[in-house]
Protein backbone atom coordinates (compact mmCIF):
# COMPACT_ATOMS: atom_id res chain seq x y z
CA UNK A 1 0.00 0.00 0.00
CA UNK A 2 1.16 3.56 -0.99
CA UNK A 3 0.88 6.96 0.65
CA UNK A 4 0.75 10.58 1.13
CA UNK A 5 -1.71 13.15 -0.07
CA UNK A 6 -0.43 15.85 -2.42
CA UNK A 7 -2.30 19.12 -2.86
CA UNK A 8 -2.07 21.89 -5.47
CA UNK A 9 1.28 23.68 -5.88
CA UNK A 10 2.92 20.32 -5.11
CA UNK A 11 2.51 20.81 -1.36
CA UNK A 12 2.55 17.44 0.39
CA UNK A 13 0.19 16.55 3.14
CA UNK A 14 -0.69 13.41 4.84
CA UNK A 15 -1.14 11.05 5.22
CA UNK A 16 -23.10 3.66 -0.85
CA UNK A 17 -24.12 2.48 -4.03
CA UNK A 18 -23.67 1.44 -7.70
CA UNK A 19 -21.69 3.47 -10.24
CA UNK A 20 -21.12 3.75 -13.96
CA UNK A 21 -17.65 2.98 -15.22
CA UNK A 22 -15.61 4.28 -18.09
CA UNK A 23 -12.39 3.10 -19.64
CA UNK A 24 -9.57 5.31 -20.82
CA UNK A 25 -6.68 4.03 -22.95
CA UNK A 26 -3.38 5.83 -22.99
CA UNK A 27 -0.35 5.28 -25.12
CA UNK A 28 2.35 7.85 -24.36
CA UNK A 29 5.59 6.24 -23.28
CA UNK A 30 8.67 7.94 -21.92
CA UNK A 31 11.84 5.87 -21.95
CA UNK A 32 14.21 6.78 -19.16
CA UNK A 33 17.85 5.78 -18.98
CA UNK A 34 18.66 4.87 -15.42
CA UNK A 35 21.78 5.27 -13.32
CA UNK A 36 23.30 1.94 -12.31
CA UNK A 37 25.77 0.98 -9.65
CA UNK A 38 29.04 -0.57 -10.71
CA UNK A 39 29.11 -4.29 -11.36
CA UNK A 40 25.70 -4.46 -13.06
CA UNK A 41 25.49 -5.95 -16.54
CA UNK A 42 25.46 -3.08 -19.04
CA UNK A 43 22.92 -5.00 -21.16
CA UNK A 44 20.30 -4.39 -18.48
CA UNK A 45 20.55 -0.61 -18.17
CA UNK A 46 17.09 0.52 -19.24
CA UNK A 47 13.84 1.02 -17.45
CA UNK A 48 10.72 2.43 -19.01
CA UNK A 49 8.30 4.83 -17.31
CA UNK A 50 4.88 5.00 -18.89
CA UNK A 51 2.49 7.73 -17.69
CA UNK A 52 -1.11 6.63 -17.16
CA UNK A 53 -3.38 9.64 -16.80
CA UNK A 54 -6.29 9.42 -14.39
CA UNK A 55 -9.77 10.19 -15.81
CA UNK A 56 -11.08 13.64 -14.96
CA UNK A 57 -7.71 14.88 -13.71
CA UNK A 58 -7.15 18.48 -14.82
CA UNK A 59 -4.28 19.18 -12.45
CA UNK A 60 -3.13 17.90 -9.10
CA UNK A 61 -4.87 14.80 -7.75
CA UNK A 62 -4.55 14.20 -4.00
CA UNK A 63 -3.15 10.68 -4.23
CA UNK A 64 -2.27 8.78 -1.07
CA UNK A 65 -2.63 4.98 -0.88
CA UNK A 66 -2.94 2.64 -3.83
CA UNK A 67 -3.27 -1.16 -3.83
CA UNK A 68 -2.31 -3.92 -6.25
CA UNK A 69 -4.58 -6.97 -6.49
CA UNK A 70 -2.55 -9.96 -7.69
CA UNK A 71 -5.68 -12.09 -8.08
CA UNK A 72 -7.18 -9.79 -10.72
CA UNK A 73 -4.10 -7.97 -12.04
CA UNK A 74 -5.61 -4.59 -11.16
CA UNK A 75 -4.11 -1.48 -9.61
CA UNK A 76 -6.63 0.39 -7.44
CA UNK A 77 -6.16 4.15 -7.11
CA UNK A 78 -8.36 6.26 -4.78
CA UNK A 79 -8.27 9.60 -6.58
CA UNK A 80 -9.43 11.74 -3.65
CA UNK A 81 -10.50 15.17 -4.93
CA UNK A 82 -11.90 13.72 -8.19
CA UNK A 83 -14.48 11.80 -6.14
CA UNK A 84 -13.56 8.51 -7.80
CA UNK A 85 -11.59 5.30 -7.43
CA UNK A 86 -9.69 4.40 -10.60
CA UNK A 87 -8.87 0.80 -11.51
CA UNK A 88 -5.99 0.13 -13.93
CA UNK A 89 -5.64 -3.14 -15.83
CA UNK A 90 -2.01 -4.26 -15.69
CA UNK A 91 -2.13 -5.95 -19.11
CA UNK A 92 -3.69 -3.14 -21.16
CA UNK A 93 -3.28 -0.07 -18.89
CA UNK A 94 -6.97 0.66 -19.52
CA UNK A 95 -8.59 2.62 -16.71
CA UNK A 96 -12.03 1.86 -15.29
CA UNK A 97 -13.56 4.38 -12.94
CA UNK A 98 -15.88 3.96 -9.96
CA UNK A 99 -17.41 7.40 -9.49
CA UNK A 100 -19.72 9.19 -7.09
CA UNK A 101 -17.70 9.27 -3.89
CA UNK A 102 -18.39 12.31 -1.75
CA UNK A 103 -15.71 14.96 -1.39
CA UNK A 104 -15.38 17.60 1.27
CA UNK A 105 -13.51 20.82 1.86
CA UNK A 106 -11.02 20.98 4.71
CA UNK A 107 -8.58 23.62 5.86
CA UNK A 108 -4.91 22.68 5.78
CA UNK A 109 -2.26 25.13 6.90
CA UNK A 110 -4.49 28.06 6.15
CA UNK A 111 -5.67 26.80 2.75
CA UNK A 112 -8.90 25.18 1.64
CA UNK A 113 -8.43 21.84 -0.09
CA UNK A 114 -10.81 19.18 -1.40
CA UNK A 115 -10.44 15.61 -0.16
CA UNK A 116 -12.27 12.38 -0.96
CA UNK A 117 -11.37 8.68 -1.09
CA UNK A 118 -7.70 8.15 -0.17
CA UNK A 119 -7.31 4.83 1.69
CA UNK A 120 -7.61 1.31 0.28
CA UNK A 121 -7.05 -2.35 1.07
CA UNK A 122 -7.70 -5.57 -0.85
CA UNK A 123 -9.93 -7.97 1.09
CA UNK A 124 -11.55 -11.34 0.43
CA UNK A 125 -13.13 -10.75 -2.98
CA UNK A 126 -13.77 -7.12 -2.10
CA UNK A 127 -11.89 -3.85 -1.86
CA UNK A 128 -12.23 -1.49 1.10
CA UNK A 129 -12.12 2.28 0.58
CA UNK A 130 -11.63 4.93 3.27
CA UNK A 131 -13.08 8.31 2.33
CA UNK A 132 -11.84 11.46 4.05
CA UNK A 133 -14.52 13.45 2.28
CA UNK A 134 -17.30 12.12 4.51
CA UNK A 135 -15.42 9.92 7.03
CA UNK A 136 -16.88 6.70 5.67
CA UNK A 137 -15.67 3.22 4.83
CA UNK A 138 -17.07 1.57 1.69
CA UNK A 139 -16.99 -1.93 0.20
CA UNK A 140 -16.51 -2.55 -3.56
CA UNK A 141 -16.75 -5.90 -5.36
CA UNK A 142 -13.23 -6.66 -6.64
CA UNK A 143 -14.55 -8.19 -9.87
CA UNK A 144 -17.70 -6.28 -10.85
CA UNK A 145 -16.56 -2.94 -9.32
CA UNK A 146 -20.03 -2.51 -7.83
CA UNK A 147 -20.18 -0.83 -4.45
CA UNK A 148 -21.96 -2.30 -1.48
CA UNK A 149 -22.34 -1.00 2.05
CA UNK A 150 -20.78 2.15 3.43
CA UNK A 151 -20.50 2.87 7.12
CA UNK A 152 -19.51 5.89 9.12
CA UNK A 153 -16.06 5.73 10.71
CA UNK A 154 -16.65 9.00 12.58
CA UNK A 155 -18.97 12.02 12.33
CA UNK A 156 -17.78 14.54 9.76
CA UNK A 157 -17.79 17.11 12.56
CA UNK A 158 -14.97 15.14 14.25
CA UNK A 159 -12.64 16.34 11.49
CA UNK A 160 -9.49 14.85 9.98
CA UNK A 161 -8.22 13.58 13.34
CA UNK A 162 -10.99 10.97 13.37
CA UNK A 163 -11.18 10.18 9.64
CA UNK A 164 -9.64 7.01 8.22
CA UNK A 165 -5.97 7.30 7.30
CA UNK A 166 -4.80 3.73 6.65
CA UNK A 167 -7.20 0.87 5.89
CA UNK A 168 -5.68 -2.60 6.29
CA UNK A 169 -7.18 -6.07 5.77
CA UNK A 170 -5.74 -8.68 8.17
CA UNK A 171 -6.38 -12.07 6.56
CA UNK A 172 -5.21 -14.11 9.56
CA UNK A 173 -8.15 -12.90 11.65
CA UNK A 174 -10.49 -11.73 8.88
CA UNK A 175 -10.50 -8.22 10.26
CA UNK A 176 -10.16 -4.72 8.84
CA UNK A 177 -7.90 -2.38 10.82
CA UNK A 178 -8.17 1.40 10.47
CA UNK A 179 -5.72 4.08 11.54
CA UNK A 180 -6.86 7.71 11.89
CA UNK A 181 -5.50 11.24 11.83
CA UNK A 182 -2.76 12.77 9.67
CA UNK A 183 0.35 12.42 11.86
CA UNK A 184 3.04 13.89 9.54
CA UNK A 185 1.10 17.17 9.41
CA UNK A 186 0.67 17.30 13.15
CA UNK A 187 -2.93 16.09 13.06
CA UNK A 188 -2.79 13.38 15.69
CA UNK A 189 -5.26 10.53 15.85
CA UNK A 190 -8.34 11.66 17.78
CA UNK A 191 -8.24 8.76 20.22
CA UNK A 192 -4.75 7.35 19.52
CA UNK A 193 -6.01 3.90 18.68
CA UNK A 194 -6.53 1.45 15.84
CA UNK A 195 -10.15 0.56 15.09
CA UNK A 196 -10.76 -3.13 14.37
CA UNK A 197 -13.74 -4.28 12.31
CA UNK A 198 -15.00 -7.85 11.99
CA UNK A 199 -14.76 -8.77 8.28
CA UNK A 200 -15.77 -12.43 8.57
CA UNK A 201 -18.61 -11.40 6.28
CA UNK A 202 -16.47 -9.35 3.86
CA UNK A 203 -19.37 -7.24 2.61
CA UNK A 204 -20.80 -6.37 6.01
CA UNK A 205 -18.30 -4.90 8.47
CA UNK A 206 -18.97 -4.62 12.20
CA UNK A 207 -16.92 -2.65 14.72
CA UNK A 208 -15.18 -5.16 16.99
CA UNK A 209 -12.73 -3.35 19.25
CA UNK A 210 -10.12 -0.62 19.52
CA UNK A 211 -6.42 -1.08 20.22
CA UNK A 212 -4.98 1.73 22.38
CA UNK A 213 -1.59 3.13 21.35
CA UNK A 214 0.93 5.54 22.86
CA UNK A 215 0.46 7.87 19.90
CA UNK A 216 -0.71 8.08 16.30
CA UNK A 217 -0.13 5.14 13.96
CA UNK A 218 1.82 5.89 10.77
CA UNK A 219 2.47 3.26 8.10
CA UNK A 220 1.74 -0.45 8.35
CA UNK A 221 2.73 -3.96 7.34
CA UNK A 222 1.01 -7.25 8.16
CA UNK A 223 2.65 -10.62 8.81
CA UNK A 224 -0.29 -13.02 8.58
CA UNK A 225 1.95 -16.07 9.10
CA UNK A 226 3.29 -14.85 12.46
CA UNK A 227 0.10 -13.03 13.37
CA UNK A 228 1.69 -9.59 13.72
CA UNK A 229 0.72 -6.10 12.57
CA UNK A 230 3.51 -3.51 12.39
CA UNK A 231 3.11 0.26 12.59
CA UNK A 232 5.11 3.35 13.55
CA UNK A 233 4.17 5.62 16.43
CA UNK A 234 4.57 9.15 15.15
CA UNK A 235 4.96 11.01 18.42
CA UNK A 236 7.75 8.90 19.94
CA UNK A 237 9.52 7.56 16.84
CA UNK A 238 9.10 3.87 17.56
CA UNK A 239 8.03 0.88 15.49
CA UNK A 240 5.69 -1.54 17.24
CA UNK A 241 4.50 -5.08 16.51
CA UNK A 242 0.91 -5.83 17.54
CA UNK A 243 -0.46 -9.33 18.13
CA UNK A 244 -3.42 -9.56 15.71
CA UNK A 245 -5.28 -12.08 17.88
CA UNK A 246 -4.66 -10.58 21.31
CA UNK A 247 -4.99 -7.02 19.92
CA UNK A 248 -2.06 -5.86 22.04
CA UNK A 249 1.30 -4.17 21.41
CA UNK A 250 3.97 -6.75 22.21
CA UNK A 251 7.19 -4.71 21.82
CA UNK A 252 8.64 -1.27 21.10
CA UNK A 253 11.54 -0.99 18.64
CA UNK A 254 13.80 1.96 17.88
CA UNK A 255 14.56 2.20 14.13
CA UNK A 256 17.05 5.01 14.76
CA UNK A 257 15.02 7.90 13.34
CA UNK A 258 12.19 10.19 14.45
CA UNK A 259 11.02 10.75 10.87
CA UNK A 260 9.12 7.54 10.18
CA UNK A 261 6.91 6.85 7.16
CA UNK A 262 5.95 3.63 5.39
CA UNK A 263 6.72 0.00 6.20
CA UNK A 264 7.29 -3.08 4.07
CA UNK A 265 7.81 -6.72 5.01
CA UNK A 266 9.65 -9.84 3.89
CA UNK A 267 7.55 -12.28 5.88
CA UNK A 268 9.38 -15.38 4.71
CA UNK A 269 12.71 -14.14 6.07
CA UNK A 270 11.40 -12.11 9.00
CA UNK A 271 12.68 -8.75 7.72
CA UNK A 272 10.88 -5.45 8.29
CA UNK A 273 11.77 -2.33 6.28
CA UNK A 274 11.13 1.16 7.70
CA UNK A 275 11.18 4.37 5.65
CA UNK A 276 12.99 7.12 7.59
CA UNK A 277 12.83 10.36 5.59
CA UNK A 278 15.88 9.92 3.36
CA UNK A 279 16.81 6.30 4.01
CA UNK A 280 15.36 2.87 4.69
CA UNK A 281 16.46 0.57 7.50
CA UNK A 282 16.04 -3.19 7.66
CA UNK A 283 15.07 -4.67 11.02
CA UNK A 284 15.34 -8.27 12.18
CA UNK A 285 11.64 -8.69 12.99
CA UNK A 286 12.17 -12.30 13.99
CA UNK A 287 14.73 -11.35 16.66
CA UNK A 288 13.68 -8.26 18.58
CA UNK A 289 13.74 -5.65 15.82
CA UNK A 290 17.50 -5.22 15.68
CA UNK A 291 18.73 -2.80 12.99
CA UNK A 292 20.56 -4.76 10.28
CA UNK A 293 21.34 -2.29 7.51
CA UNK A 294 20.55 1.17 6.12
CA UNK A 295 19.91 2.24 2.52
CA UNK A 296 20.31 5.88 1.45
CA UNK A 297 17.60 6.90 -1.04
CA UNK A 298 17.43 10.69 -1.06
CA UNK A 299 14.89 12.84 0.74
CA UNK A 300 11.13 12.61 0.54
CA UNK A 301 10.25 8.98 1.24
CA UNK A 302 6.72 7.93 2.05
CA UNK A 303 5.28 4.49 1.26
CA UNK A 304 7.81 1.89 0.24
CA UNK A 305 7.19 -1.63 -1.02
CA UNK A 306 8.89 -5.01 -1.20
CA UNK A 307 8.61 -7.70 -3.87
CA UNK A 308 9.00 -11.21 -2.38
CA UNK A 309 9.25 -12.56 -5.92
CA UNK A 310 12.23 -10.35 -6.78
CA UNK A 311 13.55 -10.10 -3.21
CA UNK A 312 13.82 -6.40 -3.93
CA UNK A 313 12.88 -3.22 -2.10
CA UNK A 314 11.34 -0.22 -3.91
CA UNK A 315 11.65 3.28 -2.41
CA UNK A 316 10.59 6.50 -4.16
CA UNK A 317 12.12 9.76 -2.92
CA UNK A 318 9.93 12.72 -3.88
CA UNK A 319 12.45 15.49 -3.28
CA UNK A 320 15.33 13.64 -4.91
CA UNK A 321 13.04 12.54 -7.79
CA UNK A 322 14.59 9.08 -7.67
CA UNK A 323 13.32 5.52 -7.34
CA UNK A 324 15.81 3.24 -5.60
CA UNK A 325 15.55 -0.49 -6.29
CA UNK A 326 17.65 -2.63 -3.95
CA UNK A 327 18.20 -6.37 -3.69
CA UNK A 328 17.93 -7.74 -0.15
CA UNK A 329 20.01 -10.77 0.84
CA UNK A 330 19.14 -13.46 3.38
CA UNK A 331 20.82 -11.44 6.15
CA UNK A 332 18.78 -8.29 5.47
CA UNK A 333 21.62 -6.44 3.75
CA UNK A 334 20.89 -4.08 0.85
CA UNK A 335 22.61 -3.97 -2.53
CA UNK A 336 21.44 -1.24 -4.92
CA UNK A 337 20.22 -2.68 -8.19
CA UNK A 338 19.24 0.62 -9.82
CA UNK A 339 18.55 4.29 -9.19
CA UNK A 340 15.82 5.42 -11.57
CA UNK A 341 15.15 9.12 -12.30
CA UNK A 342 11.46 9.94 -11.76
CA UNK A 343 9.77 13.32 -11.21
CA UNK A 344 9.57 15.71 -8.28
CA UNK A 345 6.73 14.74 -5.97
CA UNK A 346 6.63 11.02 -6.88
CA UNK A 347 6.72 9.77 -3.32
CA UNK A 348 4.97 6.41 -3.21
CA UNK A 349 5.57 3.11 -5.00
CA UNK A 350 3.99 -0.32 -5.11
CA UNK A 351 5.40 -3.47 -6.70
CA UNK A 352 3.40 -5.38 -9.31
CA UNK A 353 4.19 -8.67 -11.01
CA UNK A 354 7.73 -9.40 -12.11
CA UNK A 355 9.78 -6.21 -12.22
CA UNK A 356 6.77 -3.96 -12.80
CA UNK A 357 6.09 -1.22 -10.26
CA UNK A 358 3.76 1.77 -10.04
CA UNK A 359 4.53 5.25 -8.71
CA UNK A 360 2.09 8.02 -7.89
CA UNK A 361 2.62 11.40 -9.59
CA UNK A 362 0.06 13.64 -7.82
CA UNK A 363 1.14 16.94 -9.38
CA UNK A 364 0.27 15.67 -12.87
CA UNK A 365 -2.72 13.55 -11.81
CA UNK A 366 -1.25 10.29 -13.09
CA UNK A 367 0.39 6.97 -12.31
CA UNK A 368 3.87 6.12 -13.61
CA UNK A 369 4.25 2.48 -14.63
CA UNK A 370 7.80 1.16 -14.36
CA UNK A 371 8.91 -1.83 -16.43
CA UNK A 372 12.34 -3.32 -17.06
CA UNK A 373 13.56 -3.37 -20.66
Amino acid sequence: MIRRLIVPQAAAFKRRYHFPMKVVKLGAIALIQIIWTSGVNAADTNYELKPINLPGATGTVALDYVAYDRATGKLWVPASNTGSVDVIDEATDAVAQVTGFKTGEVELRGRKVIVGPTAISIGDGVVYIGNRGDSTLCVIDAHTLERGECLEVAPISAGRAAAADGVVYVAATRELWITTGTPPLGISSADKSIQVFDASDPRHLKLKTKIPLDGSAEGYAVDNKRGLFYTNIEENGTTVPIDVRAHKVVANWNPGSKELQGLALDGARGLLFVACGDHVVSLDAAHGGKIIDSLQTGAGLDNIDYSPEQKALYAAASQAATLTIADVDDHGKFRIRASVPTVKGARGVIAGKGETAYLIDPAEGRILKLTHK
